[in-house]
């Protein structure tokens, strides 16, 4: 795999915003941001300078949360750190195919819309799989599995870098946890963006091991550390 088919992937949520999700996003000079119902994710140039992030602030406003996914520049002392987590970026290689398993009886994959979003919510406050919004479904296909019509397990398309699309939110109810749902969801969702001529990536927290585990054993390799940090701006 080369660096230059992996270039999109240093700074996803720019590769986004400049492209396939710019009507999903807002920018002053080189600063960009999601809108607040969609995501926290902003971005800056790769060197910014001290009007990049003067830029950011005033798109952002005072007092705002920054999220900037893993953006290495540090932003002015004045800045207010808010987080910091490790993790990893994993891609899918080349070639390869990704499996398929039946969905247990009583249970059905299904496309997820925006009636399903009051659901969604609950289950992400429930499961904790990372950021995710009113809005956030918007920047993709998700899916669900429901069980007896309750649904317990999600996960969906979120940043789209060029010949990209990251598969995030993956998360299953804990009492429906060791059937397989997250490997049918990220297997189907992997499916259809190889379809579509791109290849799927996604991020996990480097203490989610068991994550990080399923991943590998469906087919994604790991490309590189990351490290997301949010601040909330003077």
């Amino acid at each position: 795999m080369t660096s230059e088919e992996t270039a999109a992937l240093d700074d996803p949520v720019g590769a986004s915003l400049r492209g396939l999700h710019a009507r999903l996003g807002r920018r002053i000079g080189r600063a960009a941001s999601y809108v607040p119902d969609v995501a926290t994710f902003s971005s800056v140039s790769a060197d910014p300078a001290p009007e990049d992030w003067a830029d950011l602030a005033r798109l952002l406003g005072p007092g705002a949360f920054a999220d900037m996914f893993n953006c290495p520049a540090p932003p002015p002392s004045d800045w207010e750190p808010v987080f910091v987590l490790e993790g990893r970026q994993l891609v899918w290689p080349r070639s390869g195919t990704p499996g398929t398993a039946p969905v247990p009886a009583g249970a059905d994959l299904v496309e997820l819309g925006a009636d399903d979003v009051p659901e969604m919510l609950a289950l992400v406050a429930r499961t904790e799989p990372g950021p995710f919004r009113p809005r956030t479904r918007e920047l993709g296909t998700y899916l669900g599995i429901r069980d007896r019509g309750v649904l317990v397990a999600m996960a969906g398309e979120r940043l789209r870098p060029p010949g990209w699309t990251e598969i995030s939110a993956v998360c299953t109810a804990p009492e429906a946890r060791g059937r397989g749902h997250a490997g049918r969801l990220v297997n189907e969702l992997a499916t259809r963006v190889l379809a579509r001529g791109e290849r799927p990536f996604l991020h996990a927290a480097e203490s989610n091991t068991g994550a990080i585990a399923l991943y590998e054993r469906l087919g994604f390799e790991s490309r590189r550390h990351v490290t997301f940090r949010g601040f909330r701006t003077p």
